[in-house]
């Protein structure tokens, strides 16, 4: 493995965003802050936090309703402040001093999804959108910024933006990865980056199935219905009386019902991970959730929560597995049929929860149906796209979903709704 790191690269922000990268640094330094103060004790450095995922699972739904940063940008610093408590307890098990530690100067991480590279600029979150900013390169060349980050040997792995407040500017410390032939390197879980082999892995969200994966696993909402409906129940007897007490009571009852939400929307998301793993998939493919209210008028508020919840959650947790997170476009879903020698679209080939193709006579579940559609949707664009590339040479690219163990081309006629 071979790690580079480019010199400082100076970012031309428009004046008008400057401010938005201000108030990102301080909401990160916020969570990095929060983070730390969770993972470390006084008392003893067994008792300190060490997982990246532990700290994350607690401190994650807090930090982004505190802030107003984007979920990557709240990973990062949760991560770095677990980093240096690492780093801390190492030092105290030698019998070195320490303190919790502290950030105080102006600095941000970003992954390979919060900063999006082009030749001469580089597209970064904030808190208020995105934000393009040119970069201001040397007048040498190559530079190590088109050696590295530009090379197609080369990835883009976590990097630092910080600021200069004595000359007022922004420098952006990048850093790239390429592998050795031996494929040394650090004990991370790589998300697969072969585009010419990848396994699908579709899910589709709904009402009465919370998630169905293009495998035929339903992950039931029954049970997650039943108790938002018995919190809303308590709820209103409680607004009823009309007392302090009471009011206090809904409270309680209010962090309690959020905190069995997030723990149930938690266990989902890592079932989802785990079937993909499970069924060597390289990739998990959501539906994108835009107009979700429109689309299932049937859903509620605690419907669109969990939607948008599993998603994040599945966002952060797949990579840990090497399993990357992507989105398609949900149109026809679910009225297209999903077997690969029709792919016949109708409004009337959708019943409720019953799929019944009015060409080919294909009748399955129709969430089922739906999930596979959307695996599928995800392998054609990128068989579309690596057929079209100069590199791919016009041929096929193998990219399969998983379908019931099999694959797109190994059709299956099952789970039927109920089974």
């Amino acid at each position: 493995m071979e790690v580079r790191r480019t010199a400082p690269v100076k970012l031309v922000v428009p004046d008008e965003r400057r401010d938005d990268l201000h108030e990102s640094a301080r909401q990160f330094l916020h969570c990095a802050n929060r983070a730390a103060e969770f993972c470390w004790s006084d008392a003893s450095y067994t008792e300190c936090v060490t997982a990246n995922t532990t700290a994350r699972d607690a401190l994650y739904d807090e930090l982004r309703e505190e802030t107003d940063l984007t979920s990557n940008l709240v990973q990062e610093a949760i991560r770095r402040a677990v980093q240096a408590v690492n780093g801390c307890v190492e030092r105290w098990k030698k019998g070195k001093r320490v303190s919790q530690p502290e950030f105080t100067s102006w600095s941000m991480l970003y992954d390979k999804r919060s900063a999006t590279f082009y030749r001469n600029k580089v597209s970064l979150s904030t808190v208020n959108g995105r934000v393009e900013c040119d970069f201001e390169l040397p007048s040498d060349s190559p530079t190590p910024y088109e050696r590295y980050v530009l090379s197609k040997e080369f990835e883009f792995r976590a990097s630092t933006l910080q600021y200069d407040a004595v000359d007022d500017e922004f420098y952006f410390h990048i850093t790239t990865r390429k592998y050795d032939s031996e494929g040394d390197g650090d004990d991370d879980v790589e998300v697969s980056e072969d585009p010419e082999h990848q396994t699908v892995l579709g899910i589709d969200l709904g009402v009465n199935s919370l998630a169905v994966s293009s495998t035929g696993r339903f992950w039931q909402g029954d049970d997650y219905d039943h108790w938002c409906r018995e919190f809303e129940k308590r709820r209103g007897e409680m607004q009823q009386r009309g007392t302090q007490p009471a009011h206090n009571a809904i409270l309680r009852l209010g962090k309690r019902e959020e905190a069995w939400r997030k723990q149930y929307i938690h266990t989902v998301a890592n079932e989802i991970v785990a079937e993909a793993v499970d069924h060597d998939c390289d990739v998990i493919v959501f539906e994108e959730l835009t107009d979700i209210r429109e689309r299932v008028p049937q859903a509620k508020w605690h419907h669109v929560w969990a939607f948008r919840r599993l998603f994040e959650y599945v966002s952060y947790k797949a990579p840990e597995r090497g399993v990357s997170v992507e989105q398609v476009k949900p149109n026809y879903t679910s009225q297209r049929c999903s077997r690969t020698d029709c792919g016949f679209t109708h409004d009337d080939n959708r019943h409720g929860e019953h799929f019944h193709c009015q060409k080919c006579g294909y009748k399955v579940n129709a969430d089922y149906n739906a999930a596979k559609n959307i695996g599928t949707r995800y392998a054609r664009k990128r068989q579309h796209k690596l057929r079209s590339s100069p590199k791919s040479g016009g041929g096929d690219a193998p990219v399969n979903v998983r379908i019931n163990g099999g694959t797109l081309n190994g059709e299956s006629h099952q789970p039927i709704a109920g089974d």
